[in-house]
């Protein structure tokens, strides 16, 4: 296995840097995203709106020979949704915006549900524990403990509450690549794995499904979608280990008071 990297002070700016921009995308977007907007008119707007007024780099095209900026992962879509023409957005939809940006040689990815129009109480609460379980991963994040303990308390509010966890896809570490060592599952037992270590940077990133954890890859070869049909739904952050917690290098404006941002989503959401 790979070795994991481990970001000095000045990495981690660096990184908190490309984070701060990627919020900025992210409240960019809020006022844009919409019904009849298509799934390909948020990766121009996105493109545009980094490249042009960022002055970044965004760090998912071309990586592994993607075509586009972002990922557009609309209602079943699990992950990896490719923006389209064809596909707009209507009301009742959710959809997962996953962005990746690159400035001063470091990477952050993020990802955003959002909801639109009228969408049913079911898909709202979906959302809302995703947003939850999310977070209770993150603050588990700390020197000593283990990707064990962060993944066991992701499955654990995600079943408790009903849902399903996806295991095919998971966070990973990152840094000046996109994808760096370690995996970082969102299921798991207490204590096992990796221990943390002030200095490394990774994604949380859990996928929950309505119904079964079972998913499948679409011709495409990108699309994952549920294996049932139901609905899924992400969130995910940037995270770095700070020497007594964590750091979210990606927090958006709304969320700079945690427990405030979730009482937020689930008023929102619930």
């Amino acid at each position: 296995m790979t070795e994991v990297v481990l970001k000095n002070p000045e990495q981690i700016r660096l990184m908190r840097a490309s984070g701060r921009l990627l919020a900025q995308v992210f409240a960019w977007l809020d006022t844009r995203i919409e019904p009849g907007v298509s799934t390909m008119d948020i990766n121009t707007l996105a493109e545009d709106y980094i490249v042009n007024t960022l002055q970044a780099r965004p760090a998912s095209k071309g990586q592994y020979g993607y075509p586009y900026v972002l990922n557009t992962s609309v209602n079943h879509v699990v992950c990896h949704g490719m923006p389209t023409e064809q596909k707009k957005l209507k009301s009742g939809d959710i959809v997962n915006v996953d962005i990746t940006l690159e400035q001063g040689g470091y990477i952050a990815d993020s990802s955003k549900m959002y909801l639109l129009g009228k969408v049913p109480p079911h898909a709202r609460r979906l959302v809302a524990v995703t947003y939850d379980a999310m977070w209770e991963g993150i603050k588990v994040v700390r020197p000593g403990a283990t990707l064990g303990d962060v993944g066991h308390a992701i499955q654990q509010h995600a079943t408790t509450n009903g849902y399903a966890v996806v295991r095919e896809y998971c966070g990973h570490g990152i840094g000046t690549e996109m994808h760096e060592e370690p995996n970082v599952l969102h299921y798991g037992k207490p204590g096992r794995g990796l221990v943390l270590q002030e200095g490394m940077t990774f994604t949380i990133e859990p996928m929950i499904n309505q119904g079964t954890a079972r998913v499948k890859l679409k011709k495409d070869g990108w699309t994952v979608v549920t294996g049932d049909k139901r609905l899924s739904a992400q969130w995910e952050h940037t995270i770095a280990v700070t020497a007594d917690g964590y750091e979210v290098l990606t927090l958006r404006d709304e969320e700079r008071h945690p427990e405030s941002a979730r009482l937020a989503v689930a008023r929102a959401f619930g």
